[in-house]
């Protein structure tokens, strides 16, 4: 190596959204000359294009076989498979807004054992016996109380940092209107933001239902509309099906964002966001715009999760009625303080999550933080919402 001695930390992306995530980690030492990052990829149900959005960044990623048998100083995940193959201390970050689905693999649990969602679930933190992470990076204090009682002999390794999205979210809010003249927007138009999680219970997995109310008339004459598929839709469906299936939509003029594409500006510009279970709607209660649910999502999310209380205080769409006059009735009914209670379950820590995020790193690194704030650049500003129709991809902005 022309740069020796550097303290090696590899970067472990199971899927787009995973690497997403962990973005907002490497991008904390990579400009230390004093630490080489290094990529790799696991095999995973979706991690179909992976490697291809990590060589558009100018990553070249580690076989996995090899990454799994060679030694680091520190490895990042924000997922659970394979880390136990690791010669490594890891650290592992959560991939959303707190908590949400309940482990979803029945079939492995004993009889009354309960569902714990994420990195509450000692299933995707603890193997055969041993707990595999050295840290557990949590959003909130309440992840404390909670990991206390489904797996308590991983407290001694959780600590709480705080949630990315939150803090680049808020502190994008005052750039609202300059994201919309990016967007296109002309003054007065309406951004309606319909997005999905991945799932047969998802948005998606009902999208029979919902496109209908999408291509109606008066909606795509009145308002700019923009879909958000979760990465997972992609990869599991591949890129040209779900294209396919949307091209009703692109043919109205709806934006169809790219798996890989930010989606954090785009949650800032809505006027309206439409959406189900997923995290993307829980975030979107940090922004200005009005936000619906796509049906109630009891019986899919933990009951103390964002996702549980947004649905306590936003509004249910209903499919047999026009979705200009629900918009607008949403609009109109909205308090101020509606999703209060919502947004502040996203993080005990606003603000701070690059600071904490960084200590906690350089401190098992065993190496003295830069003399300089943590690097975490602001939110660009989105492509014309018209690039996304006409020629739906983002290589150039992810």
């Amino acid at each position: 190596m022309t740069v020796p001695h550097c303290k090696r930390v590899l970067v472990v992306v199971h899927t787009l959204t995973f690497g997403q995530r962990l973005k907002e980690v490497y991008c904390l030492l990579e400009r230390d000359i004093r630490v080489q990052v290094i990529f790799t990829v696991v095999p995973h149900a979706f991690s179909s294009g992976v490697s291809r959005h990590l060589e558009r960044l100018g990553i070249t990623a580690l076989d996995w076989d090899e990454a799994r048998h060679a030694e680091f100083d520190l490895a990042l995940a924000a997922g659970s498979r394979g880390l136990h193959e690791l010669h490594a201390p890891v650290v592992r970050i959560s991939h959303g807004a707190g908590h949400i689905k309940p482990l979803t693999d029945t079939s492995v649990l004993e009889p009354g054992e309960p569902r714990w969602p994420g990195m509450l679930n000692p299933r995707h933190l603890v193997h055969e016996g041993r707990v595999v992470p050295t840290a557990i990076a949590y959003a909130h204090r309440r992840d404390l109380e909670e990991l206390g009682n489904s797996c308590p002999k991983a407290l001694p390794f959780a600590h709480v940092v705080g949630d990315p999205c939150v803090d680049r979210i808020t502190a994008a809010r005052p750039h609202r209107e300059h994201f919309r003249r990016s967007l296109g927007l002309e003054p007065g138009q309406g951004l309606v933001v319909v997005n999905s999680t991945w799932g047969t219970t998802s948005s998606f997995g009902r999208l029979v239902s919902l496109l209908p109310q999408l291509l109606g008339q008066s909606l795509v004459d009145r308002y700019r509309l923009a879909l958000l598929i979760h990465p997972n839709v992609f990869a599991g469906h591949g890129d040209r099906q779900v294209r396919a299936w949307l091209a009703s939509c692109s043919e109205r003029g709806i934006a169809i964002v790219p798996p890989e594409a930010d989606w954090q500006p785009l949650l800032v510009a809505a006027d309206w966001i439409i959406g189900d279970h997923g995290s993307l709607t829980a975030y979107g209660s940090l922004t200005e715009a009005t936000l619906l649910l796509t049906q109630d999502p009891e019986r899919e999310v933990a009951p103390s999760s964002p996702a549980a209380l947004l649905a306590t205080v936003a509004p249910v769409l209903s499919p047999t009625h026009p979705l200009d006059v629900q918009l607008e009735y949403a609009a109109g009914r909205r308090r101020p303080d509606q999703y209060r209670a919502v947004a502040a379950s996203l993080s005990s820590v606003p603000g701070e999550f690059h600071r904490r995020m960084r200590s906690l790193i350089y401190r098992l690194l065993q190496l003295g933080e830069p003399a300089l704030p943590p690097d975490a650049d602001p939110l660009a500003a989105p492509p014309p919402l018209k690039r996304w129709v006409d020629s739906p991809r983002a290589e150039e902005w992810s």
